[in-house]
């Protein structure tokens, strides 16, 4: 029989509300502390939960739980260990432990996302939760820690993803859906500009993420290709995407408008409004510091500034990437600075011969650049030939 919520534990903390349901009546719920999907008979899955995960046919429930603040080991985790946690959750909320799988994160359930897409009958549903703001990685960046003898540490932020389609599929399909998916993720956050915390790159992921994917195995539309050529790779991408951009919207509150700003953008190089006062307290004129960080908030979201700003790190992303030569894209970019006053309508005169030099670094030709301008907003009129939208 399906998970039934109504017999889960008692308390007000466990009571459930139905959020969304599939046109296969697959159901979404909503505890004070997970999201739980109901499979009815006959559903494939393919997870990488610590229960009941990799491919499995008897799965009736996959849920995502918030586990709670303050754990940092899965030793202090109820039952001494995730896969003991899980089963704990999973009597908790009306499933059996035998037939469920389960994701963790620490994200609010609140802050679930839901989104559909479907063509011609076939249905794909993604439901995620999405925090970024500490755990964002890019693959490759320096590990957290050494796991041995199966030992590991939680860290804060995880986008997890349960994604429901409604059309049988064979294992190998399943795993090429798990492919889409992620691929779609990481192309969410580099449309947001998502920072890695690890390292200057953008962020494919969390270190953290999971993924469960549930398929009808009594489904008559049988899909064998879930890559992007395919419609199913399309609706799955489309799913996704929209899917991360919303949860990354509810918890983190990351978005295209957050992103419009220099001074976000620049946190992903380690720059802060101390790296600018440090910088601009070293330039000609007075030393008026909140005077001096009020303008630099107001002038950094500077539609034109921030366009700007976005040229310049992304030739700094180039040279990391080594499709372009270094000094020439040093060249390039202090060519861009020189061509702020243009842009932003100013008639005033920046030294940039002293502020600039081709053999520094891009960022900190940047930060001299842009903090001389917060400096001397008011000489000869400049603050109110600055742009406001």
């Amino acid at each position: 029989m399906d998970a039934d919520p109504a017999k889960a534990g008692s308390g007000a903390d466990r009571k459930s509300t139905l959020l969304f349901e599939t046109t296969g009546k697959e159901k979404v719920y909503r505890f004070s502390d997970s999201i739980l999907v109901s499979l009815p008979q006959g559903r494939k899955t393919l997870t990488t939960s610590w229960l009941n995960g990799g491919y499995r046919e008897d799965i009736r429930a996959v849920f995502n739980h918030m586990i709670p603040k303050g754990k940092h080991a899965p030793k202090e985790l109820e039952g001494g260990s995730v896969p003991a946690y899980l089963r704990i959750i999973a009597e908790r909320i009306g499933a059996d432990p035998d037939t469920s799988s389960g994701l963790i994160t620490a994200a609010n359930m609140d802050n679930v996302a839901i989104v559909t897409k479907s063509f011609r009958g076939v249905e794909v549903t993604a439901i995620m939760t999405a925090g970024i703001e500490v755990n964002g990685g890019r693959a490759g960046d320096p590990a957290s820690y050494y796991q041995e003898d199966g030992s590991s540490q939680f860290i804060q932020g995880t986008i997890n993803m349960i994604l429901v389609i409604g059309a049988d599929l064979p294992e190998y399909a399943m795993a090429k859906a798990i492919i889409t998916a992620s691929e779609a993720k990481t192309a969410a956050l580099q449309q947001l500009m998502a920072p890695s915390r690890y390292s200057y790159g953008i962020a494919t992921g969390s270190g953290t993420d999971m993924i469960a994917v549930a398929c009808d195995g009594t489904s008559s539309l049988f899909l064998t290709d879930a890559g992007q050529h395919s419609k199913l790779g399309e609706l799955i991408g489309n799913a996704v995407i929209e899917c991360t951009q919303k949860a990354l919207e509810l918890q983190s509150d990351l978005t295209a408008f957050s992103q419009r700003d220099m001074l976000v953008r620049l946190e992903r190089f380690g720059i802060s409004e101390a790296d600018y006062w440090k910088v601009a307290s070293g330039l000609n004129g007075a030393n008026r510091k909140a005077a001096f960080l009020k303008v630099l908030r107001e002038m950094s979201k500077n539609p034109v500034l921030v366009g700007a700003t976005a040229t310049v790190l992304h030739i700094v992303d180039e040279i990391s990437w080594g499709l372009i030569p270094e000094t020439a894209g040093r060249k390039v970019a202090v060519s861009v600075m020189k061509g702020l006053p243009a842009m932003l309508g100013m008639d005033d005169f920046l030294p940039f011969d002293e502020l600039t030099d081709e053999k520094d670094l891009i960022v900190d030709n940047w930060v001299r650049v842009t903090a001389w301008m917060a400096k001397n907003c008011d000489h000869k009129g400049l603050c109110s030939q600055l742009p406001q939208e």
